[in-house]
């Protein structure tokens, strides 16, 4: 296998990763679960922040069980 075919390979492996991870996000936000408890939003007129710290805590979660999973089916 050439170099480009690798590197072919590997963009589309990650172009549909990043599809994949948009459609899940485009599902939760449709299903209403945008702001999780932990999240925290503050502001005033004309500005805003927002921490999703609950959000972050629970994507880690599920990425190191991901990671998890995959590691032990390549044993």
């Amino acid at each position: 296998m050439t170099m480009f075919q690798q590197i072919g390979k590997l963009m589309v492996i990650a172009g549909l990763g990043l599809a994949a991870l948009g459609a899940v996000l485009y599902g939760l936000g449709k299903a209403g679960i945008t702001r999780l408890p932990g999240d925290i939003s503050f502001g005033g007129k004309h500005w805003r922040i927002y921490l999703p710290i609950g959000t972050c805590i629970l994507l880690s979660v599920l990425l190191t069980l991901l990671m998890w999973i995959i590691s032990r089916l390549r044993r």
